[in-house]
């Protein structure tokens, strides 16, 4: 099968960035052909605040670049990840005259907030999903501009009128039934929202360790509960908690945490760390679409303390493979891993269960077939469709 993949970069490589990467090194590893039409933010630096809006509206550049690149590769999908604000949803209404399938991930609520997030000082906003995203413009919810948030807001409002979002993407992959829930209250068709989580690598797992405390693993934001994790380890000192990442939160959780802040780690000292860790904590207060941490921490063997909200609550089966708390609350997090602390037979029974959960669940082989009936099934429908002027 030959598919080109669609892919605005972040200027700080993230989760996205990461999976993006995965997906096309597992299609190629398949022997199919895979070209990457990737834009980077990064060019935001040399364009006008006009240039950049229009583009996130509408990219006439991308479509007649990806355009270009169809009549070269003949590819017989497109698969599209992050489009905003380089690539925009035009490339859909090029795909759809050439009758090519477009296959859009959902990596995060852009199509429903203007934040992407859910997520409104601090605390978890679902104003705008399935009404007008405009209430985000006084609020200066994207970026705390006015501006950037009407951008943002226009391009959710633009494409819902056109019907990109409902007659122009032939499917759409959530990574969990509250995502998809989440998308449908939204207004996106149920009919055309597929499951498929991420996955991970994990070509060795150290059965047999000596683990202690408890591990973070991720960006150093707001919206990834830091202050309720700072709390809860003042609360249980002993438990020797340590903090991998970065981001604009570093100074504070720098004096938070000492020594135990440990900085940005490579992937492959992070899988170390989780294989010595008792537990990973994830405190989010935000929904998150997915945890890619925390299926890595199953890969090892590690369970999990999470937000008992999002895609948490439904990666994580509390008592089973982790532990779940009331989301912002430090003193039901500290109870869970003064808990956990405690309990080392507990958790390490928890963690062999969290190690089937990987195996079943979210290994590469697994992930690449659902992948390809994704992908037929697109084939399958574009085809059996009149093409769309």
């Amino acid at each position: 099968m030959k598919i080109l993949v669609a892919h605005n970069a972040y200027q700080h490589s993230g989760g996205e960035d990461a999976v993006v990467d995965a997906e096309v090194a597992l299609l190629r590893s398949q022997g199919h052909e895979v070209e990457v039409y990737r834009r980077h933010n990064d060019e935001l630096s040399g364009m006008s605040k006009a240039g950049a809006a229009i583009s996130a509206l509408w990219s006439q550049r991308a479509a007649h670049e990806m355009k270009a690149l169809c009549d070269r590769f003949q590819p017989e999908l497109i698969h599209s990840h992050n489009t905003f604000p380089l690539i925009s949803p035009s490339y859909a209404w090029m795909a759809s005259r050439e009758g090519i399938p477009v296959v859009q991930t959902l990596h995060n609520f852009r199509f429903l907030c203007p934040q992407a997030t859910l997520l409104r000082e601090g605390k978890v906003c679902e104003d705008c999903v399935g009404t007008s995203p405009w209430r985000a413009v006084p609020r200066k919810c994207y970026r705390d501009s006015m501006l950037q948030s009407a951008v943002s807001a226009g391009v959710i409002t633009l494409h819902r009128a056109l019907g990109t979002f409902q007659n122009r993407i032939t499917a759409y992959i959530a990574f969990n039934h509250f995502c998809r829930d989440k998308f449908i209250q939204g207004g996106l068709p149920a009919d055309r929202i597929r499951i498929k989580p991420h996955f991970v690598k994990s070509e060795h797992f150290p059965d047999t360790c000596e683990r202690s405390g408890g591990l973070y693993v991720g960006r150093l934001s707001t919206e990834k509960g830091l202050d309720v994790l700072g709390e809860a380890a003042r609360r249980v000192p002993s438990a020797g908690i340590q903090v991998i990442g970065a981001g604009p939160l570093e100074e504070p959780v720098r004096a938070a945490f000492g020594a135990n802040y440990l900085g940005p780690k490579s992937r492959d000292q992070v899988l170390q760390l989780m294989n010595r860790a008792r537990y990973l904590i994830a405190p989010s207060t935000c929904y998150e679409t997915f945890g890619l941490s925390l299926v890595e921490a199953f890969s090892r063997g590690t369970p999990v303390i999470a937000s008992r909200h999002g895609s948490f609550g439904e990666l994580v089966r509390d008592g089973a493979t982790g532990l779940l708390f009331n989301p912002g609350d430090a003193a039901d997090l500290a109870a869970k891993i003064e808990w956990a602390e405690t309990h080392p037979e507990e958790m390490a029974r928890m963690g062999a269960a969290a190690r089937c959960e990987y195996e079943a669940r979210y290994t590469p082989q697994r992930n690449y077939r659902m992948l390809m009936r994704i992908y037929e099934d697109a084939i399958r429908v574009t085809h059996a469709q009149p093409q769309v002027a």
